[in-house]
């Protein structure tokens, strides 16, 4: 363990991530003071939490200093890109989390996808637009299924996997249309890598890094990965598809070149890279980079380390990372994603939510809750709570996680009942 961990720690962010980080970093030996802005009702139970929007710059950065905060920990990515490791690090005050330079491996697929093709590194095949015209021109010499992306952030949702010609069309109509606002101003439009995918969480501090345990996450709504993409539905670990030979490709022909490309464009990475991966009959390629911890991926990576989180994110943090040896317990965690009906459209707001008295096992982790008038819980979000088991085998996670997700009441609540199936199936 470094020497002098922080006494006091920030956590950024108001959903089902930050809560289950909330939640790490308070397991730490250290005993640290943990504190959360802005939260939500779950992570109120846990820790203060204080309304400062967690795109507010300037007011994190003042909330740091009034609370004589000594580290940082981000989770979401706007407040990555909009510079908050920047203004934090300005102000003297460690922080988990990339600077905006490295927070445009998110912030910008596009900047993703060209730093992929210049270092050779397992990528789909790609065209960069920033009109309609040309964009639908590209289309006719590329037939469906073809994946159409948002350049720019847009929550999770801004991906179309067309199946059809028409469908392509459409969303390359939708986003030149506005669907996203600036962020789909421009587009990138790939090939459609097949395979199973895989989400690989590497803490990473200039050239050092971390593999985390493996886990594979469910986007789209529906029972066998039907309809719309969402932020996710849903996830396990370990993801026994990355068997250990797949690992060793995956660090070889991706991690390792990934985290050194970044350093040879000059950005100084510290914090979480996201590498989504997908599983293809040629090997693992590279679907996209994020710049933060994953959700709902945290929620069953987290739950396995047998390692101080604080310390380790503290050591990236502070460029004190090689050697690092991580400790990961043999249980399988598996966490089902409660929304409310109709996400990720539109959908309900305010409805009670009751959790009854669950096993020790399982984790309710909150991403949108809130508390009304009369200080009942209530839904806040399209994502809702993050149901997570840890058992000793994945059937043992997946019934416990689906007992609790049974238990819990609310009257718009909706879950995929299919969380795990592939792996589950292989068995």
């Amino acid at each position: 363990m470094v020497n002098s961990l922080p006494s006091s720690v920030l956590v950024v962010g108001a959903g089902g991530r930050e809560h289950a980080l909330v939640r790490a970093l308070l397991a730490s030996p250290a005993k640290s003071r943990v504190i959360c802005a802005p939260g939500n009702a779950g992570i109120a139970n846990d820790a203060p939490c204080f309304p400062v929007a967690a795109d507010d710059v300037a007011g994190l950065v003042a909330l740091a200093k009034a609370e004589n905060v000594g580290f940082v920990v981000v989770g979401p990515e706007v407040p990555l890109a909009l510079g908050l490791a920047d203004q934090l690090l300005a102000a003297g005050i460690p922080v988990y989390g990339p600077k905006a330079d490295g927070a445009r491996l998110e912030a910008s697929k596009i900047f993703t996808k060209e730093i992929l093709l210049k270092y050779r590194i397992p990528t789909a095949a790609a065209g960069i637009f920033d009109a309609e015209v040309p964009a639908l021109a590209y289309l006719k010499t590329h037939p469906a299924p073809i994946v159409i992306k948002a350049d720019g952030l847009a929550a999770g949702k801004g991906v179309t996997v067309a199946q059809t010609d028409a469908e392509a069309a459409a969303a390359v109509q939708e986003m030149f249309a506005g669907k996203f606002g600036a962020s789909s101003s421009k587009i990138l439009i790939e090939d459609c890598l097949v395979g199973e995918e895989t989400s690989i969480l590497v803490v990473v501090s200039g050239r050092d890094y971390v593999i985390l345990p493996t886990s594979q996450d469910h986007k789209r709504i529906g029972d066998g990965d039907t309809g719309p993409n969402t932020g996710g539905m849903g996830t396990y670990s370990p993801a026994e598809v990355v068997t250990p030979e797949i690992l060793r490709r995956i660090e070889n022909e991706i991690v390792r070149p990934s985290v050194n490309a970044i350093a040879d464009e000059g950005i100084d990475f510290r914090g979480t890279l996201f590498i989504g991966i997908m599983l293809t009959v040629d090997g693992p390629s590279v679907i996209e980079y994020n710049a933060r911890f994953g959700d709902p991926e945290t929620q069953v990576v987290l739950p396995r380390l047998a390692s101080d989180l604080l310390d380790l994110l503290w050591r990236a943090a502070n460029q004190k990372l090689a050697g690092y040896e991580l400790k990961v317990k043999s249980d399988y965690a598996l966490c089902v994603v409660i929304a409310a009906q109709g996400y990720p459209e539109s959908y309900p707001k305010g409805d009670v939510i009751t959790i009854p008295s669950l096993p020790d096992n399982v984790a309710v982790i909150h991403a949108g809750t809130a508390r009304n008038a009369t200080g009942e819980l209530v839904t806040n979000g399209g994502r809702v709570l993050g149901v997570t088991a840890l058992a000793p085998s994945l059937p043992q996670a997946a019934a416990d996680a689906y007992a609790a997700c049974d238990a819990i009441q609310c009257p718009s609540k909706y879950y995929r009942r299919d969380i795990g199936a592939r792996q589950l199936n292989r068995r």
